[in-house]
């Protein structure tokens, strides 16, 4: 075995002695670097340029270097180390868990020092080719390339500690909205990107649901709350927009469909994990008369053995004050057969939306709110229309269409802006 083949063998060893950080190479990049590494040592041509061109394929796909690469991994690592660093302020480090995550770091900079350009020539040589495709990565001067150029990796184990505080682990860190699907949480790849400013009419709502959100943040007790009234108001968009605000704070939407509310137990154990801030998301929320999830939403907001976590609270929103649909015939007929405590049973669903804490309503829009909300999205996209055409023919849209509402608002601003060949879009609620 040559000089190079020991070197090689010797850190394939060492990754595979990796002890918090383990998880880092289980990604498709690590997989490939390290099936590289085993077919040069076992000499497998074949193995050799296919994991070569796995690993390279990889890394051209998420635009980082190697080392870039490798310190993204750690910097969202779920482990036992950084589940622990998360709540960090509050109990040391135990004192035999330091040198073991410094002798990980130490590890994976040695490993990311075996770059492209130095295995290409290996690769070329035991595959007799040719050539290889250029292999030098240009990638973006971002936080993790500041980190990776450090002398020593080990010394960025405060940094990391910090970093866990602040931005979570795992799925957390790479998604700040995400939703419960086929029984797990997924990432959204393509969050709505609406903001708050982008949000005009309501101020009063907007202004109460921010200072509620941060009292979420401040670890003070927040209430959970129920945003009801007219349609196209925009209650989803304000709620969608306040992760956008406060997600670099440590902020984390989750939305649960109606149908999964059954599973609000198993999501609350899974958060409860996180020193991170959650919202859960519950949209358009309403239940028929014979619907028995609302039981599972009532379990969270009232309080059970499975006890809502202080980082958790539930935003819902609703065209309905009263969730639970009613029919006159429920109402208690003493003169009928029916159930003794008959006035219980509708006072249970009537007082469903009690449960909220907060309640924020949003009454439909008068003309001056309507032309308002107009008035500023105009302004958002730079719109040069003269003020009395641009509401002329506002009146005119929201009579043809789906009436006064700032859903109706940003449709006809969309409808403007493909008219005119602006290139702005906005994003509908």
């Amino acid at each position: 075995m040559s000089e190079t083949q020991r070197r090689l063998q010797r850190l394939r060893a060492q990754a595979a002695g990796l002890i918090f950080y383990s998880g880092v190479l289980e990604a498709p990049a690590g997989q490939a670097f390290l099936q590289l590494l085993d077919a040069l040592i076992q000499q497998q041509p074949i193995a050799a340029v296919s994991a070569y061109s796995s690993w390279l394929r990889s890394l051209l796909s998420n635009r980082q270097s190697w080392p870039q690469w490798l310190m993204r991994a750690i910097r969202s690592d779920d482990n036992q180390f950084s589940r622990w660093a998360q709540f960090g302020t509050h109990s040391p480090l135990p004192e035999l868990w330091q040198p073991i995550v410094r002798h990980d770091l130490q590890t994976l900079q040695q490993l990311a020092e075996i770059n492209p350009s130095l295995l290409a020539p290996m690769v070329q040589a035991i595959g007799n080719l040719p050539s290889l495709p250029p292999c030098h990565l240009e990638a973006p001067r971002d936080r993790e390339a500041q980190w990776a150029a450090m002398e020593d990796w080990a010394e960025l184990l405060p940094k990391l500690v910090q970093h866990y505080q602040r931005r979570g682990v795992g799925l957390f860190h790479h998604y700040w909205a995400l939703r419960w699907q086929q029984g797990q949480l997924q990432g959204i790849e393509h969050p709505d990107p609406v903001a708050l400013s982008d949000l005009a009419g309501y101020e009063f709502q907007k202004e109460t649901l921010k200072r509620n959100t941060e009292f979420l943040l401040a670890g003070l007790p927040a209430q959970n709350v129920l945003l009801y009234g007219s349609r196209g108001a925009g209650k989803s968009s304000l709620v969608k927009a306040l992760v956008n605000a406060y997600g670099d704070r440590g902020l984390r939407l989750i939305e649960v469909g109606k149908a999964d509310l059954q599973a609000l137990p198993q999501i609350l154990d899974r958060l409860r994990e996180s020193a991170l801030r959650f919202i859960i998301f519950v949209d358009d929320l309403s239940f028929e008369d014979d619907d028995e999830t609302f039981k599972a939403l009532k379990v969270v907001l009232e309080g059970s053995l499975t006890a809502r976590p202080p980082n958790v609270a539930v935003y819902a929103t609703s065209n309905r004050r009263h969730l639970v649909r009613e029919y006159f015939d429920e109402r208690p007929n003493p003169t009928e057969a029916k159930e003794v405590h008959a006035w219980d049973s509708v006072q249970e669903k009537l007082s469903f939306s009690d449960r909220f804490g907060l309640t924020l309503t949003f009454e439909p829009a008068d003309q001056d709110t309507y032309l308002a909300i107009v008035r500023h999205l105009a302004n958002e996209v730079g719109l040069t229309l003269p003020s009395e055409t641009l509401e002329f023919r506002a009146k005119q849209w929201a009579t043809r269409h789906n009436g006064r509402s700032g859903r109706t608002a940003r449709q006809f601003m969309d409808w403007l802006i493909a008219e005119q060949g602006l290139p702005n879009s906005l994003e509908n609620d």
